[in-house]
Formats: structure tokens, C-alpha cells, sequence
């Protein structure tokens, strides 16, 4: 009926139809031919400057203290949208009301990203002392190896206080500039900074836990990525086995197209993504068998003080290819 009715329109009396969506993957293609809907305008995730300028507009509310730097806001938050950074503005105020300051400060708006991105605090949430151990240094193995590794987001700040649904502890990094290109290099040292923290239980306790589940996911989901879309494993060549699938509202998995390779390369494929992940989990514990004594330094303070800001992190020595063999 909407395309009738579209293709009903005397084209000389100035009418001009917008329509807009979050789905464009399911549009039927009758829509978007020319004459119908032809020119698509994308509205993405703002750039830099777009975060800039949206902080801006929403910040005209909040009386802000002299500290605040919004290109430093714009920074910090990649990936946020524009109802996301209008959130943003809304906590710090909140935060700023509740410790009863007449502006937002920096500290403000540093705890509301904290708050959007790692959750609330939980600090009814009791563990156990041996949990808040095993915590500590599941944290410190992150931080450690995102620190020694080049190309990963600076370490901003690591706790051992619970947070959201499920994170009994949380590192945070912040990205310096917004990124749209990664080299297998960067994908293969974030996957390591994943599994950072598994490893660390492992040299210590000599036993992992169930508190790297959701860094087991991410890796995986990596590593499947490096196979399977982006051509970056030799022996399956130049190749993309998969197709990104939509992820909307839960639904993944309810439209995937069906399997273009045989058996023996769905083999290929998982080998491929248990070497990968065992690369990484290889490289996160040889960067933490050489600098053992700051895990344990630093897990020790961090369980002491429960946050420790960047300037409070031991350094550990830069991780070299050389220490593979």
C-alpha cells in the first residue's frame, strides 16, 4: 500500500517524503530504489567534534565548575550516542546535587561514565576474603597487561567494588581518540588484555573461576572474527566464512544465513579460534611471570584501598616479541 500509494504522487506539486529506521538491513528493496526512497542519510554515532558540540547543548542547563574541559568529555566518550551523552550531563548533575556543590565538576562527569559504563555500585554486595583476593588480582592481571601491551586504551582506573548486574570488579580504559581501523596486532594484545585476568588467577592461585566469563565471551568473540570475517588467519586465505549477524533486541541467531563451508573447514575454523585464544591467554601470562612481584604488589594495594587511579598502578616492563621464544 506504500509503495502505491507512494508511487500515486504527482511529482511536480513539491511533495518530499522522509522516512526513518533503526532497521535498515530488513527494508524491502522495492523501497529503496530510485524514485522511491532513494537517498539514504546515515545518522550514526557522533565523531569527536560531534560529541563536542552535543555536550555543549545539553550542558546549557547545569551550572559547570571551571575544571571542566568538554574536548576531555568528547574523549573519553567514544561510542556514546546522543541520548547517551544527555544522560551523561543528567548523572553528573545528580551527583554534584547529592554532595551538595552549586556546579558539575570534572570528578562528576569522571563518575557518571564510571556509572554508565560499569554500572551502580554494589556495596551491599559482600565477598567473601578469599573472593576479594582472587578479584584483586583477576583486576591487576588486566591492568598489567594493558599497560605493558602498545596500541591498548590507557589503563584509567581499576576497583574491586562491585558494580551492576554481575561485575565483581572492573578496569576501566579510556580510548584517546575515536579508532576505526584495528591491525590483527591490536586485535591479538586486546584479546590478551581479556584474558589478563584468567591468567593472573592461574600464576597465583593456580586455579580460574567463574569471574571470567564475560572476558571468555569477548575473546572468543574476537578471535571467531579474525577467522571468520576478517581474513586474518593464513591457513583459511583471504576469505569470510560468516556474515555479520543483526543483534537487535536479543534477536541473533534469528536470521542467520545458512552455512557456506563443509565440515572439515568448520574444523579449521575452530582450531583456528582455540589457537588464537590460547595465544593470547600464552601472552598475558608470560607479561605476568615477568613482572610477578607487581602483580602481587599491586593486587595487595588495591585490596587495601579497594580503587586505584593510573598514577597509583605499578608499571609494569613493556612486552617485547622477543619474550616469546
Amino acid at each position: 500500500q506504500l509503495l502505491s500509494e507512494m508511487d500515486g504522487f504527482d511529482t511536480g506539486r513539491g511533495i518530499v517524503i522522509l522516512a526513518a529506521t533503526n532497521r535498515p538491513e530488513i527494508l524491502d528493496p522495492a523501497l529503496l530504489r530510485a524514485g522511491r526512497f532513494d537517498r539514504q542519510v546515515l545518522v550514526d554515532r557522533p565523531d569527536r567534534s560531534g560529541r563536542v558540540a552535543i555536550i555543549k547543548v545539553h550542558s546549557k542547563k547545569v551550572t559547570l565548575a571551571t575544571d571542566v574541559d568538554i574536548e576531555q568529555l568528547a574523549a573519553l566518550t567514544p561510542g556514546f550516542s546522543g541520548a547517551d551523552l544527555a544522560n551523561l550531563v543528567n548523572e553528573a548533575a545528580l551527583l554534584a546535587t547529592r554532595r551538595g556543590a552549586d556546579a558539575v565538576a570534572m570528578e562528576d562527569f569522571n563518575n557518571a561514565i564510571e556509572r554508565i559504563v560499569a554500572g551502580l555500585e554494589k556495596r551491599s554486595r559482600l565477598l567473601n576474603v578469599k573472593e576479594r583476593e582472587v578479584v584483586a588480582f583477576h583486576e591487576m592481571g588486566h591492568a598489567l597487561v594493558a599497560m605493558a601491551l602498545p596500541g591498548i586504551d590507557p589503563v584509567h582506573k581499576i576497583s574491586i567494588i562491585p558494580r551492576g548486574i554481575g561485575a565483581l570488579g572492573y578496569t576501566i580504559q579510556r580510548p584517546t581518540e575515536d579508532r576505526y581501523l584495528m591491525t590483527r596486532e591490536e586485535l591479538e594484545n586486546k584479546m590478551a588484555v581479556l584474558l589478563g585476568g584468567r591468567a593472573a588467577e592461574l600464576l597465583v592461585f593456580e586455579e580460574i573461576s567463574t569471574g571470567a566469563a564475560d572476558d571468555l565471551d569477548k575473546a572468543t568473540d574476537i578471535a571467531r572474527n579474525m577467522v571468520t570475517r576478517f581474513g586474518m588467519y593464513e591457513q583459511l586465505g583471504q576469505m569470510t566464512y560468516e556474515e555479520p549477524r543483526s543483534t537487535f533486541l536479543g534477536e541473533a541467531g534469528l536470521n542467520l544465513a545458512p552455512r557456506q563451508y563443509s565440515e572439515e573447514t568448520a574444523r579449521e575454523i575452530d582450531c583456528a579460534v582455540r589457537e588464537l585464544t590460547a595465544q593470547a591467554r600464552e601472552k598475558a601470562l608470560q607479561i605476568l611471570r615477568a613482572n610477578r612481584a607487581k602483580l602481587e604488589d599491586g593486587a595487595r594495594r588495591l585490596l587495601a584501598k579497594e580503587t586505584l587511579l593510573a598514577e597509583e598502578l605499578p608499571q609494569p616492563e613493556p612486552w617485547t616479541p622477543v619474550q616469546q621464544s
